[in-house]
Formats: structure tokens, sequence, C-alpha cells
């Protein structure tokens, strides 16, 4: 266990090959960087310079990775000076990266269902996780957003218990690999549930039977109040959850410890890094979601 995470993180001088604007200042960017696609998992992140006139670099979730071709995707919004100077950049640009960084999902149970719950910029990793299980593990993925989804969107054929018969758009990406999905949204977008995105899986897991609902796991993503909610949901069921943190960084690599989060294990209080101890924790371990 001591060399597993040795050699595993690249410095990568990431071309841009494409660079699409969403509504509501939402951007999908894809890089040639062939060593974090190899290595990459759902659930880690690369830390990118942003711009040539600023050091500071910035933590973007993995959306997807093509090995293959050595090539992965991003989703971010420009929300700030960091993100909207990102947002400038232009195909054929170069981008010093440093990838993949941090303990991604653990998807190794192939008898689980793995349900998959992602909010705003906190999506990626769920689509990340769900084209990683496909053929490996049952999911289903929950989407919520409240701006116009950045993806292909189109009317599910596959019925699921509990959804609403006027929640009916998926993400087509995932529906054309039978992976099923639902979205949900405040902002009365056409075929959403109305609401947040947590109390549309807990729809879903409470129209389960006992013995389908126990094989489920909860992975999320999100703003902080919906990760609170989807601890509420898996305390509710009595059901392993894990959650993806979101957080300032400033080196992302573990020396400046200035995104720690409080965790209590075996009874004892310990302060872990999100950047290279996370991003992705148990909840029963973190208190502010207890």
């Amino acid at each position: 266990m001591a060399n597993e995470h040795r050699n595993t993180l690249f410095e990568e001088q990431a071309e841009v090959l494409a660079h699409i604007t969403h509504p509501g200042d939402q951007f999908v960017m894809r890089l040639m960087a062939p060593k974090t696609a190899a290595r990459a998992r759902p659930g880690q992140f690369v830390h990118m310079r942003v711009s040539d006139e600023r050091d500071l670099r910035r933590p973007i979730s993995i959306m997807l990775t093509d090995p293959e071709r050595g090539t992965i995707d991003l989703l971010y919004k420009a929300i700030g000076e960091g993100t909207r100077l990102l947002s400038q950049r232009k195909t054929g640009d170069v981008i010093p990266m440093l990838g993949p960084i941090g303990e991604p999902f653990d998807l190794s149970d192939g008898s689980k269902r793995y349900v998959l719950i992602g909010g705003g910029v906190g999506i990626p990793p769920m689509i990340f996780a769900a084209d990683t299980l496909q053929g490996k593990a049952d999911c289903i993925v929950f989407a919520g957003s409240e701006v116009e989804f950045p993806f292909a969107l189109k009317p599910s054929a596959t019925l699921l218990p509990g959804i609403k018969g006027n929640t009916i758009l998926a993400i087509r990406s995932l529906e054309e690999r039978d992976i099923p999905s639902r979205l949900a949204s405040n902002a009365g977008l056409y075929g959403c549930y109305e609401g947040h995105v947590p109390n549309l899986a807990r729809d879903y897991l409470a129209a389960l039977n006992e013995e389908e609902r126990k094989r489920c796991v909860l992975l999320s993503c999100g703003p902080h109040p919906m990760l609170h909610a989807v601890a509420r949901v898996g305390r509710e069921f009595d059901l392993p959850t894990y959650l993806s943190l979101e957080e300032y960084m400033a080196c992302a690599l573990g020396g400046c410890a200035g995104c720690v989060v409080k965790t209590i294990e075996n009874g004892e209080e310990k302060y872990r890094r999100v950047c290279v101890d996370g991003p992705v924790f148990a909840a029963e371990l973190l208190p502010e979601f207890a």
C-alpha cells in the first residue's frame, strides 16, 4: 500500500482541442493530456494554470477520459476571475496542468447499484463514474441544475420506480448506452423534476423494495447544501454514502494544508486535506454532514 499512489501524478502541457460555450457561463473543454487520461479515475481532478499572467491554478473535476486518444473532458462554470480567464482559452492554446489528483470513488463492487447524484459543476464526476461502471455494475444518474444542462438531452424510454411521468428527460450520451438518468431543476426546465436533485433520488430509493434498496450506494458531488441533503437521504435509508467535496485550494498537492476538513475516525478527531486525502470521503466520517 505504501507505493500505491507513487508515480501517478503528472505535469502536462495540455493542448486545448475544443472549447464549447453553454448557457449559464458553462464551458466544456477537451484537452490533449495522455498521461492524465491514462490514469484518471472518477472523482479525481486536475489543477490548471488558467492564464499565462496568473500562476495560481484552479482545480477542475474530470468529466470523461479517452485513454486511447489521450484526451480528457472538463466541465466548469465561469464564476470568478480565474475561471473567467480560463474561459478565454482558445483551441490550440497550451495549458500547464497537474493531474490526476485525489482519492477517487471506489467502484469496485460489481454487486452494488451505484446511485450517482450530481449538482451543477458536481455533475462531471457522476458522468465519469457512469462511464466507468458501464458493463461492470448497475448505476443510475440523477443530475440537478438551475441553468440549462450543458448536454444533449432526450426523453427516456426507461421507466424508473418512483419517478413521476413528467420527469422524462435524460442525458442522451448515457441513454444511448442504456445507463438510466433523470434531471432535476428549480428553474422550470421542461421534462425535469421540479425541485432539488436529492429529493428526486429519494423518490427513486423510496420506491424500491428492501432487497433492491440494500444494494444501493450513494455517490455525490455538488455544492455543500446539496451534499447535506444527500447525506440525510443516506442516513434515512441506512445506505453507504460517499461525498466528493468542493473546496478552495492553493497548491492542491497537500503541502499548504489550506483545504483541510475535520473527520472523526475511530472516535478520534482528525484533519484531512481535501485535495489529496479526498476529495471523496465517506459521509459517516464527516461531522459536518452527520
